[in-house]
Order: C-alpha cells, then sequence, then structure tokens
C-alpha cells in the first residue's frame, strides 16, 4: 500500500495544545453571567461591539438561547457544534427554551447542510462527562456531522486517509449566507 501523506499544518497547534493561543481574540464587550471565561463555547456566546468575531469564532449561527459553532478540528466536512448559550453541564439543567432552541437548530442545520453540502445521512451525538468522550465537560454541546457515502464513518481507519475538502472559512460563509436566504 502506498504511504499517503496530507499536509495539515492547523492540526499541530491542536497537538500541542497550543490552539487557542495562536488566535487573539479582543475581549467581549460583555460576558454571559454564567460564562466560564475559559470555556471557547462560553467566548462565542459573549457580546462583542465587532460582527466580524463571530467569523474568528467560527459562530454560525445563535439566538436567545442556543448557538451554532463550526468544529475547529472537524471527523467530516461539515461538523457543527450546538450549544446552549449558558455554561451548563447537564441535560437536565437545560430550561424548556434551552432544550427547544437546540433541537431546533439541529432540525434547521441538518436541513442547511443536507441541502448546501448534499449530505446525504448525519451523526448527531452527545457526550455527557469526560470519561463519556466530553472535550468541554462543563458545556453541553451536541455534534452534528454531515455523512457521505464512502466518507469511512467518523473514526479514523488505521492506513486510510481522510480529506476535509472545504476550509472552515468557506463553511462558515456557506452556512452563514444561506441562512439570510
Amino acid at each position: 500500500m502506498k504511504d499517503e501523506r496530507l499536509w495539515a499544518p492547523w492540526r499541530l497547534a491542536y497537538i500541542t495544545g497550543e490552539a487557542e493561543q495562536q488566535q487573539a481574540l479582543p475581549e467581549p464587550v460583555a460576558w454571559r453571567e454564567d460564562a466560564d471565561h475559559d470555556c471557547f463555547l462560553c467566548r462565542a456566546a459573549a457580546k462583542y461591539d465587532d460582527d466580524q468575531v463571530d467569523r474568528q469564532l467560527l459562530v454560525a449561527a445563535r439566538g436567545p438561547h442556543a448557538l451554532v459553532v463550526l468544529n475547529r478540528y472537524p471527523y467530516n466536512n461539515g461538523h457543527l457544534l450546538i450549544a446552549p448559550l449558558r455554561h451548563v453541564a447537564e441535560l437536565g439543567e437545560l430550561s424548556r427554551d434551552e432544550h427547544l432552541a437546540c433541537t431546533d437548530a439541529l432540525v434547521r442545520m441538518t436541513g442547511l447542510l443536507g441541502d448546501r453540502l448534499r449530505a446525504e445521512g448525519f451523526n448527531i451525538g452527545l457526550n455527557l462527562g469526560r470519561v463519556a468522550g466530553a472535550g468541554v465537560p462543563g458545556h453541553l454541546h451536541w455534534h452534528l456531522v454531515p455523512r457521505w457515502p464512502g466518507d469511512n464513518s467518523f473514526m479514523p481507519v488505521v492506513a486510510d486517509t481522510r480529506i476535509i475538502p472545504q476550509s472552515l472559512d468557506a463553511l462558515w460563509e456557506l452556512l452563514v449566507d444561506a441562512q439570510r436566504a
């Protein structure tokens, strides 16, 4: 089998733990009252003077109770995170409005990704707690992963190559523009 290589320099910051240090972000005008200032989802939920911050933070949509963020380290093209604005760790802690807003965002984004990226299926998952795989155990969020025939699932297969064909910036533009239409 031929050794295949793909150059992905943006992964090094993730591997070394320098991912957040590399991105200089403005300080929010206002943090949410319940925010954890070290949580990237809380940072995305904060208020800013500059409209371009959503692009930097990869926020594709926000409402009064939930937001949609592009996964900076996606399993597949179009991988999104749907989260309540409030820093909350357990499903039972969500208000009815938060739960409904997150579910509505999942439905809306599933339709949008199906239409714009021609995804033929989706994995939707929620990891509750560190032992369940939650990378951000204090701020629950759903993963929405678009799927296509032959994409080898979202779990890596030894010796195979996965290609994510779209930049995060291009995906952000597609999702934001589609919501304006």
